[in-house]
């Protein structure tokens, strides 16, 4: 059946994308970093899955594990080495973000240097978990739908610490006003380097995730960055719920849109949705407008 077809298809794709936007969305939401090396250091960890599955043949999903810490301490060195001056020097948090734009756009450029150097810039892929899986009838990829699960469980689980631990309530505080959140005896570089860290972990778990079925190189993060921030700007800024329901909906229309009109125009779809949720909802599909 096509339209069951294209609806399964379109769930699978939106949890692609809700897997790999609800990091940046952490970072922005919290730590206010315009991260625009995000899709490079997705693009990292599935550079070092490739070479681990290919050469030494360890299973991506040990990979997986192993990433957790591993890009915990990475975001933890990027923001105290390279984002603690620019959020030293910032007088205000719009002055933050331009900031920022600027030095990970810098830090985009080093990353994807290193990467050229290593694996040079060929097209890169390996097959994992590609075996069929029968859903209501529809024939989907298993590494697929392990994304997609992942993208629900994350989302569910980030959305559980913000809104149901004192952590996350602080966290929240920090997004919405540090020098507040400051008067009430909150870290605030503390907890902002924590967001940025579980960001860059989710950013790690994405990248991994994404190269079980999808073929990358190095040069391709800026892709997943741009479609990391339509989905966190359709979703409303910090917000994690929105980040996946917005990511769903692109998926669902992309979907769509290529089974029943044309696969070209896939992409103008998306950004069609995506102008529409600018003109009615300009702070996103669950982002409050400020007042």
């Amino acid at each position: 059946m096509p339209l069951l077809d294209a609806l399964l298809t379109g769930l699978t794709l939106g949890g692609m994308y809700a897997l790999v936007a609800l990091g940046l969305n952490l970072q922005y939401g919290v730590a206010r970093i315009m991260n625009l090396s995000y899709g490079e250091l997705m693009i990292a960890a599935a550079v070092l899955a490739f070479v681990l599955y290919g050469q030494h043949g360890v299973s991506p999903l040990l990979t997986l594990v192993l990433m957790l810490p591993l890009a915990a301490l990475v975001g933890w060195a990027i923001y105290g080495l390279a984002l603690v001056p620019l959020v030293r020097r910032a007088p205000t948090r719009d002055a933050l973000e331009a900031d920022s734009l600027l030095g990970t756009f810098g830090l985009l450029f080093i990353v994807q240097g290193v990467m050229l150097v290593l694996v040079g810039g060929n097209y890169l892929s390996y097959s994992f978990l590609s075996v069929p899986v029968s859903v209501l009838g529809t024939t989907l990829a298993a590494n697929r739908l392990l994304a997609l699960a992942m993208a629900i469980v994350l989302g569910a689980l980030v959305w559980l610490l913000l809104m149901r631990t004192r952590v996350g309530t602080a966290i929240r505080a920090v997004s919405v006003d540090p020098v507040s959140a400051q008067l009430v005896a909150i870290d605030v570089r503390r907890l902002a380097a924590a967001a940025f860290a579980l960001g860059t972990v989710l950013a790690g778990v994405a990248g991994v995730l994404v190269s079980m079925f999808l073929t990358f190189s190095a040069t391709m993060g800026v892709l997943f960055t741009m479609k990391a921030l339509i989905v966190i700007i359709m979703g409303g800024i910090g917000n994690m719920a929105g980040a996946v329901v917005a990511a769903l909906m692109l998926g669902l229309v992309e979907a769509l849109v290529g089974t029943f009109i044309d696969p070209g125009l896939t992409l103008a779809a998306n950004y069609a949705l995506f102008l529409l949720v600018l003109l009615f909802r300009p702070a996103g599909l669950f982002g409050k407008v400020a007042r």
